[in-house]
């Protein structure tokens, strides 16, 4: 598999026509890191790699409708609508993603664009939202550019929508690839690179195959301090190298794990790396706490249910107080019986097919 440079995503030259106008609706997942990347440098490269899985029932749908402009403009001109109403916040991330992405795309100067997005789960409240939203609007463009350049190397494409996700917002890079995808440079895992997700190259052991994530919704408000600032208080944060040394060595030993198939492991690995996450939020400066009471009461339930049971139910969190259960399809009954109030609890249930 090729390992491609900037260079390479930026088009020889102009296409030979431009459709009129053009319209395309697309889908993407959210995902879950279950190795967390937290910490930038330079233009949207991870601190460390990080590895994740497609929620592909927690969606973002995006529709674009495309008008051939008169004149090309300096900059993109566009109007994104979510839930049918057009939001300044939205806007003012996706123009900043359109300044980043130009150079790679610059065809999309000739048009005037219209998105219209919707979520089927609470956006900004640290479910990945951004990822999928990202990832919809990379798949649009890619899609624009198979059109405009028919010859182009299709693999180069797919790695190319992952970049451009990646410039407006790190982790929507790992919801543009296969189920479990690898976001940064890692000496275990070939190909791996800090300008697009790859594929998780290795098989992965059958225990694996059929899981599920089932995401609590503890709390659907936005939450108080974006990622994008939390990321921006690693670069002086105390414990910035060892997190880093910390976060390798963990993805090599749940690489490990996901071939052996060794859930204990993988359950250990998992939940010391969302608490390691939300550590590093509270030990920042300024720091702040993104989990909630509900948080630490459920995931003393599922320690309780786990040391009583034995049966493999971890957690893990992102950036947020929203839990995600993480389990073998084949204790869901049990899990549920169990822990009664996730039969009334809201919740978003994800099927993950390895």
């Amino acid at each position: 598999m090729p390992v491609y440079n900037e260079k390479d995503f930026i088009p020889k030259q102009a296409p030979g026509r431009f459709p009129a106008t053009w319209e395309f609706q697309t889908q993407a997942p959210s995902n879950i890191a279950i190795i967390k990347y937290w910490g930038k440098k330079g233009m949207q490269l991870p601190m460390n790699a990080s590895l994740s899985f497609l929620l592909p029932q927690s969606l973002t749908t995006t529709k674009a409708s495309a008008r051939l402009s008169d004149k090309i403009s300096d900059k993109v001109k566009f109007t994104f609508l979510f839930d049918g109403k057009e939001n300044a916040s939205f806007s003012k991330k996706i123009a900043v993603f359109f300044e980043r992405i130009v150079h790679y795309v610059p065809y999309v100067k000739r048009y005037e664009w219209t998105f219209e997005s919707e979520n089927n789960f609470p956006h900004s409240a640290g479910i990945a939202s951004s990822a999928s939203g990202f990832a919809a609007l990379s798949k649009i463009l890619i899609r624009l550019e198979r059109t405009l350049y028919p010859e182009a190397d299709e693999i180069l494409l797919y790695h190319k929508t992952s970049f451009l996700a990646r410039l407006g917002s790190g982790s929507a890079s790992r919801s543009v690839t296969g189920t479990v995808a690898v976001w940064g440079t890692h000496p275990g895992i070939p190909g791996s690179n800090d300008l697009y997700a790859i594929d998780y190259p290795f098989e992965i052991h059958r225990e694996f195959r059929r899981m599920t994530d089932l995401i609590l919704l503890l709390e659907k408000e936005k939450k108080e301090v974006s990622s994008t600032t939390g990321h921006g208080l690693i670069d002086k944060h105390p414990f910035k190298h060892p997190r880093i040394d910390q976060a390798r060595n963990n993805l090599s030993r749940l690489s490990e794990a996901l071939q052996q198939g060794d859930w204990d492991s993988f359950g250990q690995i998992t939940e010391n790396e969302a608490l390691t996450l939300h550590a590093m939020m509270m030990t920042s400066n300024p720091y702040f706490i993104l989990m909630q009471p509900e948080t630490l009461r459920w995931i003393r339930l599922i320690w309780d249910f786990r040391n009583k049971t034995g049966i493999p139910v971890y957690f893990t969190l992102d950036a947020g107080a929203n839990l995600h259960l993480i389990y073998p399809d084949v204790y869901e009954q049990k899990i549920l019986s169990g822990l009664d109030e996730l039969t009334q609890a809201e919740k978003i249930i994800n099927r993950i097919r390895l």
